[in-house]
């Protein structure tokens, strides 16, 4: 097997998917009614036995595009018949480039896909329905949820993060705290204290609205007993008394001067290590990025800990998803190369390489990746992690969100005009429901 992968600029992107710019005239070009909705869940064919042969091309995004090819040795030891492309494509134009595939019948055979994506795509009819080759009890409940669409299954979970509250342990010491804390008051007094350290400016690092910022906020609203979209994914629910009460609280810390409404971009890191402002709610990769600025020991003067409680502790699910794309021409071969990814050892290499931490709670077992006790602090936060809406057009809406979410950190907007704004807004937006004919 030949592994070829196509150059692109290398471009790291930890968040679940971008703007949905470009769908609109793919979606308006099919229309589909509110009786075919659940058209999609017909049974997945069987894949055929026996190794994978043919030719595949896969698309993945970022780091993750350009290490997925040292990754595939093993399958290509496993499958020496089949040749395969790998195309490593930039998260900034991910998306568009996505969507034209679909609409001009080019997509990949297998691809990486965000999140926040499946809905969008599954409405385009553009992935297939995950067959019994592969088993999806082992993946974490909310990394599940989100490659599931009107009970249906596409693709696998490939990778998951989550967001945890990363803090200066040494600093705490000094200003006299001594156990991270576990309800939402505790986190806003710590913030308040650590503020007040040796080189403090700032107590917490929070996105002041702006991309990607609700997924911050939407935790909080979970914690609350709230949510943005009701149960069966049919209406919106932001004006809520509980939605409200979480923007109000995450409003708090930027009226009361703890954190900054405007924050200088890429200085997270930097300040953290300083010790200007010693927390932050962030992923995984921010790890090793602290540690490497902060030098030989920092790793012990810093911790993490889980999302504080309201009614209970809650996180933002992210990471990617593995999908086979329904104009595949090789159907067999592309669902054997996404079993491959799915197992728990191949899982564990792959965290090894990039640290991409494992979908499969199984794989979590290794001492590679259970040594790290942060680690297992991000493992305990998946229990109560959750993804976002799996709505077709979740990414327009949350672009609405985070633009309100701004007014209330900067402009002090009251948070529930923000949210009857919000609602406004996604209710003229919809939730989707317009698919495109089988292509095959």
């Amino acid at each position: 097997m030949t592994i070829t992968p196509t150059t692109s600029r290398l471009s790291r992107r930890h968040f679940a998917g971008l703007g949905a710019a470009g769908t609109a005239a793919l979606l308006a070009a099919c229309g589909r009614s509110e009786e075919d909705k659940s058209g999609s869940s017909a049974a997945a064919e069987p894949v055929a036995e026996g190794p994978a042969t043919g030719s595949l091309t896969v698309w993945a995004m970022g780091a993750e595009g350009e290490a997925l090819p040292e990754l595939l040795k093993g399958f290509e030891e496993e499958n020496p018949d089949v040749s395969i492309k790998v195309t490593p494509i930039p998260w900034d134009s991910a998306h568009d480039k996505f969507t034209s595939a679909i609409a001009a019948g080019t997509a990949p055979d297998v691809a990486q896909v965000g999140s926040t994506w499946m809905a969008e795509f599954v409405g385009l009819n553009a992935l297939e329905p995950t067959p019994d080759l592969l088993e999806t009890d082992d993946y974490f409940p909310g990394a599940l949820d989100s490659v599931t669409v009107d009970d249906v299954v596409y693709g696998v979970p490939w990778y998951v993060e989550t967001r945890l509250v990363f803090y200066r342990k040494d600093i705490a010491e000094q200003v006299g705290v001594t156990e991270p804390p576990t309800d939402w008051e505790g986190l806003f007094e710590m913030a308040r204290a650590l503020q007040g350290g040796p080189d403090g400016t700032w107590g917490i690092a929070l996105q002041p609205g702006g991309d990607g910022s609700w997924q911050t906020v939407l935790p909080l609203c979970w914690s609350n007993g709230g949510d943005v979209v009701s149960e069966d994914g049919g209406e919106f629910t932001f004006e809520t008394s509980q939605n409200e009460e979480a923007l109000a609280y995450y409003q708090s810390y930027f009226t009361e001067g703890i954190s900054d409404p405007s924050p200088a971009e890429g200085t997270t890191e930097q300040d953290f290590v300083s010790g200007a402002v010693p927390m932050f709610i962030s992923g995984p990769w921010m790890m090793a990025a602290v540690e490497d600025l902060g030098g030989e020991g920092f790793a012990d003067k810093y911790g993490v800990f889980v999302m504080p409680e309201k009614e209970s502790s809650a996180s933002f699910l992210g990471g990617a998803n593995i999908g086979v794309f329904q104009s595949t021409k090789n159907r067999d071969g592309a669902w054997k190369l996404v079993e491959y990814l799915s197992r728990p050892e191949v899982q564990v290499e792959w965290f090894t390489q990039v640290t991409d931490l494992p979908a499969l709670q199984s794989a979590w077992e290794d001492e590679a990746v259970s040594a790290n006790e942060k680690f297992e602090a991000f493992r305990t936060q998946l229990q109560s992690a959750f993804a976002p809406p799996t709505i077709a057009t979740w990414e327009q809406v949350a672009a609405r969100f985070d633009a309100q979410i701004e007014q209330v950190c900067k402009q002090d907007l009251a948070p529930k005009d923000a949210l009857a704004t919000t609602q406004s807004e996604a209710q003229g937006i919809g939730t989707g429901g317009l698919t495109c004919p089988p292509s095959r």
